[in-house]
């Protein structure tokens, strides 16, 4: 019974194998020329040496609320329409109030002027 296992386990080792192997390859081929604004941090577009405690902008917060926002009307999506045909009119209907609120809160945000990026 465990020769059936046997692909799987020759497959693990061959992708084991072959990924540490390109890896190591890359690193080792890779040009190294490391400069002070490679090596700066990232932080939303601001200073990196700049006070910890500095105000960031309403925007980017609101940015991010319209991310979880859509991101979770995607994760509802899916298997709504997935189990379309089974939940029948009071899924459907439940759907479309949930779209229709979501849209409602899009156009808010976007006659407040949340979306324009001065």
């Amino acid at each position: 019974m465990l020769v059936e296992y046997l692909p799987i386990l020759l497959f693990l080792i061959i992708s084991i194998i072959l990924s540490v192997g390109l890896l190591s390859l890359s690193f080792a081929l890779s040009p190294k020329k490391p400069s002070n604004e490679k090596l700066s941090p990232y932080e939303c577009g601001f200073e990196p040496f700049d006070d910890a405690r500095t105000k960031f902008d309403i925007r980017f917060y609101l940015v991010a609320l319209l991310f979880i926002i859509f991101d979770l009307e995607v994760v509802f999506l899916f298997p709504w329409a997935i189990s379309l045909e089974n939940i029948g009119i009071f899924g459907y209907l439940s759907m479309m109030i949930f779209l229709i609120i979501l849209t409602i809160g899009f156009i808010y945000e976007w006659k407040k002027g949340a979306l324009e990026w001065e």
